[in-house]
């Protein structure tokens, strides 16, 4: 692979004022020796930018010690006040490439519900602390066009997820979509109707991952315990959110799970 550097170049136009006493032949063969002019910076211009090997032997233009002494001093103050004035103003964007990927073993749960007579199956892939990175739509009564499209719009916003984009985005986006089919939903206990399938899907992890309760159709089970006095979970909560899906158990662990680890059983035999 090979390695460039871009170089940015600024064009300097500037005039020389001298003051004669005598306008005469003798006084104007001297300008060109005389050091003692006014100089005025007229315009100065970004020229486009040019790329060079790195490592090159060619020497940095702006840093030839010749250009300095031929350039009055006043001049280069000003070109330099000039650019970086400039720089200081324009905005430099920087792409951020960055993908996370998902693990190869991962976490996630698989929701089956249907929508009027189409059953939807909704696959989500999880990363290791819980947070969403993949989902998977499939449907049945679907054609090969519409099944391809689904499975591709599951890869999109797949993709967006590792990239970087909130669930949230994706969620005000594709909540409330109208198409068929539609109608009641048999099979999510949160979720009772929908009005397309994107709406469904959606919905179903704005509750299950973001605790957007208020998209739910039914309330919640109300927790006995006081989670605003959080002071940490101890080591059995905390080996069951390593190894359980956070949208699977809708990030109620303190309500659905219990610990039997001090419960003793006595078995007794008659003899």
């Amino acid at each position: 692979m090979k390695k460039y550097v871009v170089e940015t170049f600024y064009t300097c136009t500037f005039k020389t004022v001298h003051t004669l006493n005598t306008l005469d032949d003798k006084e104007l063969s001297k300008i060109d020796h005389r050091t003692d002019g006014d100089v005025e910076v007229i315009d100065v211009k970004l020229n486009n930018r040019k790329t060079k090997k790195i490592g090159g032997k060619k020497e940095d233009k702006s840093s030839r010690p010749d250009l300095q002494k031929i350039l009055p001093k006043n001049i280069e103050n000003k070109t330099k006040n000039i650019s970086s004035n400039s720089q200081s103003s324009v905005d430099l964007k920087v792409k951020n490439n960055s993908r996370f990927k998902m693990p190869d073993r991962r976490k996630g749960y698989i929701q089956k519900a249907q929508i009027g007579d189409h059953k939807v199956y909704l696959h989500t892939g999880e990363y290791d602390d819980g947070k969403i990175g993949e989902i998977f739509i499939d449907t049945n009564k679907e054609g090969e066009l519409v099944k391809a499209m689904m499975n591709n719009f599951a890869i999109a916003i797949s993709l967006g997820l590792q990239y970087g984009v909130p669930l949230e985005e994706y969620v005000d986006a594709f909540i409330d979509t109208k198409f068929e089919p539609s109608g009641n939903v048999i099979g999510n206990d949160r979720i009772l109707s929908a009005s397309s399938i994107l709406d469904y899907v959606f919905r179903e992890l704005a509750i299950s991952y973001l605790g957007k309760e208020e998209l739910a159709h039914t309330p919640s089970i109300a927790s006995t315990k006081n989670l605003g006095t959080d002071e940490g979970d101890d080591k059995f909560l905390k080996i069951v959110k390593n190894i359980t899906s956070k949208g699977f158990v809708r990030s109620k662990y303190e309500e659905k799970l219990v610990d039997l680890s001090d419960v003793r059983i006595n078995l007794k035999t008659k003899n």
